[in-house]
């Protein structure tokens, strides 16, 4: 019997609501990420979570899971893939705990991460995350 896979989709960006002036753009990506201040950062991965939660719900793994992270890039203009897809593995793992998708975290339970470009996608530019069950 085949180990089953699923896909999710994550954003490189995220948008927080602001009261009296524009909503600011936030960008998942270490370089932005290390410079905000910590509440920022919190109402991030509080707004990240939401937006993820449609997509995790009713999903448990009860296996450890290997995890694959592909970015689609919004152009051809060179990055560093790694800066990216750390905050959304550290934000989507975080999640798969919360939600209690998976017990935890550690390397016990997430056997392997790996990072890989997909490509150019101006039109809508991701990280699709891919999720094995092994055994």
């Amino acid at each position: 019997m085949k180990n089953k896979t699923t896909m999710f989709t994550s954003p490189l960006y995220i948008t927080l609501p602001r009261k009296t002036k524009s909503d600011r753009k936030i960008s998942l990506n270490l370089n932005y990420f290390r410079n905000l201040h910590y509440q920022t950062n919190n109402q991030s991965k509080k707004v990240y979570f939401e937006l993820m939660r449609p997509q995790l719900r009713g999903i448990f793994f009860f296996n450890p899971i290997e995890i694959e992270f592909v970015l689609y890039k919004s152009s051809k203009r060179k990055i560093d893939r790694s800066n990216i897809i750390c905050i959304v593995e550290k934000f989507f793992c975080d999640i798969l705990v919360t939600l209690r998708t998976i017990e935890d975290d550690s390397d016990e339970f997430i056997k392997s991460t790996t990072y890989r470009t997909g490509g150019v996608d101006k039109d809508n530019p991701r990280v699709e995350i891919f999720v094995k069950e092994v055994k």
